[in-house]
C-alpha cells in the first residue's frame, strides 16, 4: 500500500514539475517560493496589522507568532526527522530528469515547512477575518504548490505540511478566542482607526 502510494506521488510530481512546466511557471514559481520574500512579505504583514488593525487584530499578531514556531517546529524539525523521506531533487530518485529551479537543500522532504507554515498563517487568520479568508487559502495554496513545481518537495509532502498547518491554524485560534477575553485592549496605534470596535466596546470585525 506504502509502495503504491509512492508511487502515485511521484507520478503526480512528474505531472507538476515536467509536464505541466511552462515558461510562465518558471519564471513565476521560483519567485513565490522564496524564503526571503515570504520573510519580507510576512513582516510587512504583520507590520501593517499592529499599525493599521484594531485591538483585537494585533492581539492576533501575537498568536501568529505562535503559529509560525508550531508549525515551523512541527514539520522541519520533528516530523521530517522522523519520516526521513529523500527530496526528489536528491540524486538518484528518478530515472528521468526532473526541473529543478532553485537550491535543492540538504533537509528531508515531508512535510513541507513552507505548505505548513502558509497554511497555519492562512487557517489563524482566515479563521478570525471571513472575509479575507480565500484569499489567504489561496496564496498558501500557491505558495506550497509552488514547492512541487520547483522540485525540491513531492505533492504528498504538501499534502501533509497543509494538513499541520490548517491544524495548527485553528488549534491556535481557538486557544485565542478562549484566551482574548482576558486580555486587556492595547492601545490605539498611530493613524489607525477611531472606530475600533473594542476601543469602543464593540462587536470585533470580522468575528466568524
Amino acid at each position: 500500500m506504502l509502495e503504491w502510494l509512492t508511487q502515485i506521488d511521484k507520478a503526480a510530481f512528474l505531472f507538476f514539475n515536467v509536464t505541466l512546466a511552462n515558461p510562465v511557471t518558471d519564471f513565476f514559481m521560483p519567485i513565490v517560493t522564496s524564503d526571503n520574500l515570504l520573510r519580507i512579505l510576512y513582516g510587512v504583514s504583520l507590520l501593517l496589522c499592529l499599525w493599521r488593525g484594531d485591538a483585537r487584530l494585533r492581539w492576533l499578531v501575537l498568536f501568529s507568532g505562535v503559529t509560525l514556531a508550531l508549525t515551523d517546529q512541527t514539520a522541519a524539525n520533528f516530523l521530517k526527522h522522523a519520516i526521513e523521506r529523500p527530496r526528489p531533487c536528491h540524486e538518484g530518485q528518478f530515472i528521468e530528469p526532473i526541473r529543478l529551479l532553485v537550491h535543492c537543500g540538504g533537509g528531508y522532504s515531508m512535510p513541507s515547512a513552507h505548505a505548513a507554515n502558509a497554511f497555519g498563517q492562512a487557517l489563524l487568520f482566515g479563521l478570525a477575518y471571513r472575509n479575507v479568508r480565500w484569499y489567504l487559502i489561496g496564496f498558501a495554496a500557491i505558495v506550497s504548490i509552488s514547492r512541487v513545481f520547483v522540485g525540491v518537495h513531492y505533492p504528498g509532502d504538501v499534502l501533509v505540511g497543509t494538513v499541520v498547518g490548517g491544524l495548527a491554524g485553528t488549534i491556535v485560534y481557538m486557544l485565542f478566542t478562549r484566551v482574548r477575553p482576558y486580555l486587556p485592549p492595547r492601545p490605539r496605534a498611530a493613524g489607525s482607526s477611531s472606530n475600533d470596535p473594542e476601543l469602543r466596546g464593540g462587536n470585533d470585525v470580522g468575528n466568524p
